[in-house]
């Protein structure tokens, strides 16, 4: 029906706020860049996309936006096929590719969900849970982005996090807000031993709850044998403690933790040598990494049929994709471990109307509207437009902005 036909896809760039979490690369910049994608139909229904942000994915979005007009929403294969058409062979990568056509998949099932009356779960196969378990995602961080160049420094609620005290502080605050029952700490800032005492002291606190160490491959491979050997009983995975699938299996040999990731397994090109290796026994997804919330489903049954387990990666990120991952978590019966999410971080920000999504008791309930169940709010929606034009930010650099406060910065991965 003509009604299906996408009409047009608008790309809109934006800016919001973000505090400085330090990880293994540097410390997070006041502002963090998205893409939101408004895919409209010929009769006026417009299905909202969300995608991370930067100059490259920025022009690639540009691109399917000129080869997605005029096709029916609902043949979400051939709209795929003709974003990798168009992005091949200078986008070579399933990966990078996948950022671009999962974005307009989630737009176009958001419409579809809207010209049919139903929730995106629906269309995934159905929900097989009304609500989404999340972790209380933990950092290190500054008390405030220090004055810098004529700004004023910019202070948060959360306030200062640089040691296990102030980490155990940070969770407590998390719980009491969101009802947050795991935790994750993101590591690979301090030596090895400090964070142990973190997480030791987070299992100290909050006892019986699960905890998970991801220091973002910062170690070398004996160092992350010997934390492993350090938090046996007390973690329930460690996420990528170092580089890569061969790295990754040497560690497994001798680890009594389960080892996760979402950066040495990315595309499914990647899935034979993991397990062929065991290199990885908790598979991180990400629907902006493998191409869309089908794929993802997709990929759990993969997981499922090799004896990996599932939770869910996350950036930082606003509520279009917070209701997609919702969506497709509970749509996949092998969700083995709640799910990552920065939204506490960014929420402040969101683009879309207040009242739909909720972190409570650590969980998001599933939207029942049509489609994703969320609304665009547009006046937030062009003021951070308008803040992304205005910051001239156009990819993000956490080393480079360490280094303004400290020169003698270096990224060194594997540091410890």
């Amino acid at each position: 029906m003509s009604s299906a036909r996408i009409r047009e896809l608008i790309v809109t760039p934006i800016a919001f706020g973000d505090p400085p979490l330090l990880n293994s690369n540097g410390v997070h910049e006041p502002l963090a860049l998205r893409v939101i994608l408004q895919l409209v139909l010929e009769d006026g229904t417009v299905g909202l996309g969300e995608s991370p942000g930067g100059a490259a994915r920025l022009e690639r979005l540009h691109a399917a936006a000129k080869v997605v007009a005029g096709m029916d929403v609902f043949d979400t294969t051939a709209v795929a096929a003709a974003i990798d058409a168009a992005l091949l062979p200078s986008v070579p990568g399933s990966h990078e590719r996948g950022w671009t056509t999962s974005a307009v998949e989630v737009a176009c099932l958001d419409a579809q969900g809207k010209l049919l009356g139903r929730p995106v779960s629906d269309l995934l196969g159905g929900t097989v849970r009304d609500s989404v378990p999340f972790a209380a995602y933990l950092f290190y961080k500054w008390a405030e982005h220090p004055a810098l160049d004529g700004r004023a420094a910019i202070g948060d609620d959360w306030g200062e996090a640089l040691d296990p005290a102030g980490i155990v502080e940070q969770a407590r605050l998390m719980q009491e807000r969101y009802g947050f029952t795991s935790f994750k700490l993101k590591g690979g800032v301090f030596p090895p031993d400090e964070e142990i005492a973190a997480i030791r002291a987070l299992a100290e606190a909050f006892p019986g709850q699960p905890l998970r160490l991801d220091p973002n491959v910062a170690w070398t491979v004996e160092t992350s044998k010997y934390v492993a050997r350090e938090l046996d009983g007390v973690l329930e995975y460690l996420e990528d403690p170092t580089r890569g699938i061969p790295g990754m299996a040497e560690v497994a040999k001798d680890s009594p933790i389960p080892l996760a990731t979402n950066m040495c397994v990315i595309a499914w090109e990647h899935l034979r040598p993991a397990v062929e290796q065991n290199a990885v026994q908790v598979l991180l997804t990400d629907h902006h990494y493998w191409g869309g919330l089908r794929r993802t489903r997709e990929l759990a049954a993969v997981c499922e049929a090799f004896g990996l387990a599932l939770s869910m990666h996350s950036n930082s990120h606003l509520g279009i994709s917070l209701a997609a991952m919702t969506h497709v978590a509970a749509a996949i019966p092998n969700l083995d471990h709640s799910c990552d999410t920065h939204y506490p971080w960014n929420s402040a920000d969101d683009v879309v109307v207040p009242g739909v999504l909720e972190l409570r008791d650590g969980e998001v309930k599933v939207p029942t509207g049509p489609g994703l169940g969320v609304e665009l709010d547009h006046d937030r929606l062009e003021r951070l437009h308008r803040r992304y034009v205005d910051s001239g930010m156009r990819g993000r650099d956490d080393t480079g902005y360490m280094q303004r406060f400290r020169p003698e910065y270096e990224l060194r991965l594997p540091r410890w």
